[in-house]
């Protein structure tokens, strides 16, 4: 049986909630993350075949990399090991595989720390100088919210699970209760990612998933699309 004692307290959960929520307004219902071009392109017309690639995505792509970089940077933060957190933004520009995946981390980053500056009095000069990126001031915003590395990551899942459900409910397209049941299965699939993901060290952090790369670079000139990724 769970030890309660490892349930976040309710403010820190609640501002968790709050930061997975799609509503949070730093655009990423506005991404597909190479999905619409899987659609166009790579024969991704159903809801077997979308949950398939979207727990495909979860497990290769989101947990050896992005989730990992939260996991890792939600501690720096809270250290306030600033030369930690530079070296985790870089390493995410250095990584993105295609310029719209790179276009998305940077929007969704300078977004959110528009948002932050909001609530944080701290974070203009937090991020002073820094071309920051989603992961990284996600991170900020779970560890000011005394979030463990584990929960932080759990809510940065989610609400990717949430928007790219969205996505595929309108690009496939699927009904809402096919979007429900893509969402379901995901959140339980995200428990085990996350645990793979806050155990992995630099070394075997990585960012490689080379056909969602071609299918990203190819939605850059992709005739019809919805999704700015």
């Amino acid at each position: 049986m769970p030890d309660p004692g490892d349930a976040p307290n309710p403010h820190s959960l609640l501002q968790l909630i709050w930061l997975a929520s799609p509503a949070l307004p730093v655009g990423g219902f506005s991404y597909s993350e190479g999905l619409e071009a899987a659609i166009d392109m790579a024969g991704i017309d159903s809801e077997a075949r979308a949950a398939d690639w979207l727990s495909d995505q979860l497990h290769l792509a989101l947990a050896r990399a992005d989730l990992a970089v939260v996991a890792q940077a939600i501690s720096a933060w809270q250290c306030q090991d600033s030369e930690r957190v530079a070296q985790l933004n870089a390493w995410v520009l250095q990584t993105r595989e295609s310029a719209e995946f790179l276009l998305q981390t940077e929007q969704m980053g300078r977004s959110f720390v528009e948002w932050l500056k909001l609530h944080h009095a701290d974070a203009a000069a937090a991020f002073a100088g820094l071309p920051v990126t989603y992961p990284v001031a996600f991170a900020f915003a779970a560890a000011r919210a005394q979030a463990t590395p584990r929960d932080g990551c759990l809510a940065f899942a989610f609400g990717w699970a949430e928007n790219m459900i969205g996505a595929a409910v309108k690009a496939v397209p699927l009904g809402q209760s096919a979007g429900q049941r893509m969402l379901a299965r995901l959140a339980r699939e995200i428990p085990d990612a996350v645990a793979r993901a806050v155990l992995l060290s630099d070394d075997e952090r990585q960012s490689f998933t080379p056909q969602l790369a071609v299918l990203s670079a190819r939605h850059e000139t992709q005739y019809s699309r919805l999704f700015r990724s």
